[in-house]
C-alpha cells in the first residue's frame, strides 16, 4: 500500500497539472477533473494492478475506462505521472495534432487509452463487456469505470446496470462522481437523481457510499472494500461524493467551472493554493 502522505503530494501536483493544461489552451474541463483527483491518484498509484508498458488487450492486468471523458485533464496528468508517456507532453493538451485531445480517443494511440469516450452513457457497457471477456479468458483481474452523476440521466447506464446484475458480472467496480453538478447547473434542478444507493441496490448491485471522495483515507477504504466485494455474484458500485473544483477555492462546488478555463490572474491564484511537489512540466 502506498504512503498516504505521498499520495496527497501527488494529488497536489496533479491539480497543478490540470489547471495549467486547461489554461494553456484556454479550453477544457477543470471542475470535474479537480474533484476526481484523489480517485485517479488512488487508483493508479495504489489500488489498480496495471502496466505502463501499454497494450490494448490488457491481459493480465486491471483495466480502467473513463466514461465521462471530458475530465481528461486529470487522467492525462495521472497517466503521465505514472509513466505512460512523457510529462512534457501535457503541454500539448487540446493542441492541433496532439495525442491529448479534449476527449480521449484511440486514433492517436495514446498509451493508457482503450476507448474513445465523452459521449456520455457508454462507459459502463464497455466496462461490463471487458469484464466478461476477462472471465471468458480466465483472467482474474478487475475492471474499473468512472462516471459523472449527470451521466446517470442517460438511459444506457440503466440498461447496462440491469444487464450486469442479471448475468452476474462480479469482476467490475464502477464509480460515480457524485458531486451534484452538471454543465447546466445542479443535478437536483436539471433532473433529480433521487436515492442513488436505493436505485443501484434495487438493480442488483452491491453499493458502497463514500461520503468524502476527496479524503484519501476514506476513498482508499471504499476502493478496498469494493475489491473485497468482487467475486461474489454481484457488480459493485461506489457512489463517491466529491466537490467539483476541489483544491481551488474559487472553483469549488460550482457548476460554472465545469467547462471553462481560468485567465492568467485566476491561474496565478490557483497555483498559489496548490503546492508544487513533483515539479511542473
Amino acid at each position: 500500500m502506498a504512503d498516504i502522505h505521498q499520495l496527497k503530494r501527488i494529488c497536489s501536483q496533479v491539480r497543478r497539472d490540470i489547471v495549467r493544461e486547461v489554461y494553456q489552451c484556454q479550453s477544457g474541463h477543470p471542475g470535474g477533473s479537480l474533484g476526481c483527483t484523489e480517485f485517479f491518484v488512488a487508483l493508479y498509484f495504489d489500488v489498480m494492478q496495471h502496466n505502463n508498458n501499454f497494450s490494448m488487450n490488457g491481459e493480465g492486468e486491471d483495466l480502467f475506462f473513463l466514461s465521462n471523458g471530458h475530465i481528461s485533464p486529470v487522467w492525462y496528468s495521472v497517466l503521465a505521472r505514472s509513466g505512460y508517456f512523457p510529462i512534457e507532453e501535457l503541454k500539448t493538451f487540446r493542441k492541433l495534432d496532439s495525442r491529448l485531445q479534449g476527449h480521449p480517443t484511440t486514433a492517436e494511440h495514446l498509451p493508457g487509452i482503450r476507448i474513445a469516450s465523452g459521449s456520455l452513457g457508454q462507459g459502463m457497457s464497455v466496462g461490463i463487456g471487458a469484464a466478461q471477456a476477462k472471465k471468458l479468458n480466465g483472467d482474474t483481474h478487475l475492471v474499473y469505470t468512472l462516471h459523472g452523476d449527470g451521466e446517470l440521466q442517460e438511459g444506457q447506464i440503466w440498461e447496462a446496470a440491469m444487464y450486469a446484475a442479471h448475468v452476474g458480472v462480479d469482476n467490475i467496480i464502477c464509480t460515480v462522481d457524485w458531486n451534484g453538478q452538471q454543465i447546466d447547473g445542479p443535478t437536483k434542478k436539471v433532473m433529480d437523481l433521487g436515492d442513488l444507493k436505493a436505485k443501484f441496490d434495487a438493480f442488483g448491485w452491491d453499493t458502497i457510499v463514500c461520503n468524502d471522495g476527496n479524503d484519501m483515507e476514506q476513498l482508499l477504504l471504499a476502493l478496498n472494500t469494493a475489491k473485497a466485494k468482487t467475486g461474489k455474484g454481484k457488480p459493485v458500485m461506489i457512489l463517491m461524493k466529491t466537490a467539483m473544483g476541489k483544491g481551488v477555492d474559487f472553483m469549488e462546488g460550482s457548476h460554472e467551472w465545469h467547462g471553462i478555463a481560468p485567465n492568467k490572474d485566476q491561474l496565478e491564484k490557483a497555483m498559489a493554493q496548490l503546492e508544487e511537489t513533483l515539479g511542473d512540466y
